[in-house]
Parts: structure tokens; C-alpha cells; sequence
């Protein structure tokens, strides 16, 4: 007897077949998971609701290849007439489903990872104070000299249940500091990749909202900052701001909140999702091989290309062989003969 190395009993679990590649990594995500919504999607998978997509499809390419083999080994015999255009329709089918699952968002593995959220906005507008408050605790430096903040700073947060990462970036302003000019590139470049954005700017200085048309849309988020410090009477904000005070903490509950909301309403998964770059890549090369079969020039080739797309289906489980295939042939065929 020997004490269990870490993930032993899912090792052999997934060797002995109780469990798929899918099931393995699920408990591996569950095992991570930080908030509620990654230990949801982290079950999911776990309980087979993206494996049973996949094996779905890997059927359905395993009926597609056979019948093609069929009509490819026995020309002699009198099969359908009308095989070849049902593969190739089969075949399209099958693309369009996966090519629809693969336009998601990338927001299963968002939600795995975290998302991504930039706190941007003129130097001196109180990102860093407002990224402290969030995180209720001293993560930024901060001081009342602008251009304190060169690099980003991340902080993880749950929010509602779901993973966000919070990242403060340096000020956007002109400046000859080389290294300023440096953070100002990544702060720019983080509010690109950003799923959301925080644009932060001072309730005295109104017009520094026009800055955040940049990156219009709903996804942007303004605030309005150091509202403690302009009164009630002189405030001129954009109606769609909201008013907060990272020093005394006014109005940061109803921006979280707000925040929560779009969080939600941005990954809200109610159907499968993948959940790793692995998963991507092999369904992103199965569509390819569907591709080429559809334009393939003679069955032999084209029966290459579904081998190619049925085999990369499988390494997402786990299973790469087709030995099925000869069983599937044998029902479709030899039986209903």
C-alpha cells in the first residue's frame, strides 16, 4: 500500500474508460474553480454535456465515413444512387453545427481563466483608488502625482459568482518618459483584449468622458470619479456615468452592480461551451478536413479527409482510433442486404 499521487485515481479512472479526456479535465477545473458560475461550467462537463456533443458528432462522421467507404470498396454492388450526394449534405451539416459551436465568444474559456476587465482613463482620474476599493485592499500605489501607475496591475475578483480580472493601467496622456510611453502602449493594448471596460474620469473634468469613445458600445462602462469633491449643484456628467467616490466608497456598489450585470448578461451559458484552447484547435482542424472532403476531386480522397476530421474529434476525448468504423459498415450494409 502507498499513499495516492495527486490526480492518480482520475488517471486510472480515464485509462480504464470510466471517464473520457473531457470528464478528466472537468475534474481538474472543478478542483480550480474559484467562484460559482466556473464550478457550474466545471460540472457540466464533468456530468457529459459537451462530451455528448462531441460523441454525437464523432457518430455521425463515423456513419458519414462508412457509407462512403461502402460506396468506395463495393462499386459492384447495388447501393443508393443518391449516397454521394447524402455525404456530401451530411458533411455540410456537420460543418455548420461545429463552425457555430466555435463562434462563441471564446467565453467558456473566459469564464474559466477569468474576464477581463481594464480600468482606463486620463492620469490622475483615481483608477488606482478604484481598483484598492474593488479589492478592499492596497493592490496600486497611490498618490496625487499623475503618471504614478506604469504598469498594469491585476487583481482577481468574484463578482456575482463569476472570475474577473481586474486590470489597472497607466493614464492616457501624452508624455517624452520613455517608460510612460511604454505603459501607455500596454494600457492600450489591455483595453483592446478587455472584455469590459471601466473609463474612469474626474466628475469635476466632464469633458475627459470623450475619451472613451475609443472603444464605443456597451462594453465601456463610464465613471465619473471624486464626486465628493464637486457639489451636487456643479455636477455635469454624462447621463449614462456613474458617480462614485473611491475615497469615501459613494455610488461603488451600484457600479458593481452594473458591472455584474453586464458580466452576466455577457456569459450567460446555457449550452455547451468549450472550456480549453486544446478543444478549439481539434475542432477547428475537423472543420478544416470537412472543408477539403466537400471540394476532393475523387472518394478515395475525400474518405482521407474524413478520417483526418473524425480523428481529430476523437483526441478532444481522448478516443483517436476508428475501429467502430467496421462495425458501423456491417449494420448499414451487410445486414440490410
Amino acid at each position: 500500500m502507498r499513499l495516492a499521487e495527486p490526480g492518480e485515481f482520475t488517471r486510472r479512472a480515464f485509462l480504464n474508460g470510466k471517464l473520457d479526456l473531457l470528464q478528466a479535465e472537468a475534474i481538474a477545473d472543478l478542483a480550480a474553480a474559484e467562484t460559482e458560475a466556473q464550478r457550474r461550467q466545471a460540472l457540466r462537463q464533468l456530468e457529459g454535456e459537451l462530451g455528448g456533443l462531441y460523441y454525437g458528432w464523432r457518430d455521425r462522421l463515423t456513419r458519414i465515413l462508412a457509407h462512403l467507404e461502402a460506396a468506395i470498396d463495393f462499386p459492384d454492388e447495388d447501393l443508393p444512387p443518391e449516397i454521394e450526394a447524402r455525404i456530401r449534405d451530411e458533411s455540410a451539416d456537420l460543418v455548420a453545427e461545429i463552425e457555430r459551436h466555435l463562434a462563441d465568444g471564446h467565453r467558456g474559456e473566459r469564464l474559466r481563466d477569468g474576464i477581463m476587465v481594464a480600468i482606463l482613463g486620463p492620469a490622475n482620474a483615481g483608477k488606482s483608488s478604484l481598483l484598492n476599493r474593488i479589492a478592499r485592499r492596497e493592490a496600486a500605489i497611490t498618490s496625487p502625482i499623475a503618471g504614478t501607475t506604469r504598469d498594469v496591475i491585476e487583481v482577481a475578483i468574484d463578482l456575482n459568482g463569476c472570475p474577473v480580472v481586474l486590470a489597472d493601467t497607466a493614464g492616457l496622456r501624452e508624455s517624452g518618459d520613455v517608460i510612460e510611453q511604454e505603459g501607455l502602449r500596454r494600457a492600450l493594448l489591455r483595453a483592446e483584449e478587455a472584455e469590459i471596460r471601466l473609463f474612469v474620469f474626474e466628475a469635476g473634468r466632464p469633458a475627459d468622458a470623450r475619451g472613451a469613445a475609443a472603444w464605443p458600445g456597451p462594453d465601456t462602462l463610464l465613471v465619473a470619479n471624486k464626486i465628493d469633491l464637486v457639489a451636487m449643484s456643479e455636477r455635469d456628467l454624462p447621463s449614462t456615468a456613474f458617480p462614485i467616490s473611491a475615497l469615501t466608497g459613494e455610488g461603488v456598489d451600484a457600479l458593481l452592480n452594473a458591472l455584474g450585470d453586464r458580466v452576466a448578461q455577457n456569459y450567460r451559458i446555457e449550452a455547451p461551451v468549450l472550456t480549453r484552447a486544446r478543444h478549439r484547435q481539434a475542432l477547428e482542424e475537423s472543420v478544416a478536413a470537412l472543408r477539403r472532403s466537400l471540394s476532393a476531386s475523387l472518394p478515395e480522397l475525400r474518405a482521407e479527409d474524413l478520417r483526418l476530421a473524425l480523428r481529430s474529434l476523437g483526441r478532444i476525448t481522448g478516443a483517436v482510433d476508428v475501429e467502430d468504423l467496421l462495425d458501423v459498415i456491417f449494420r448499414d450494409f451487410c445486414i440490410g442486404k
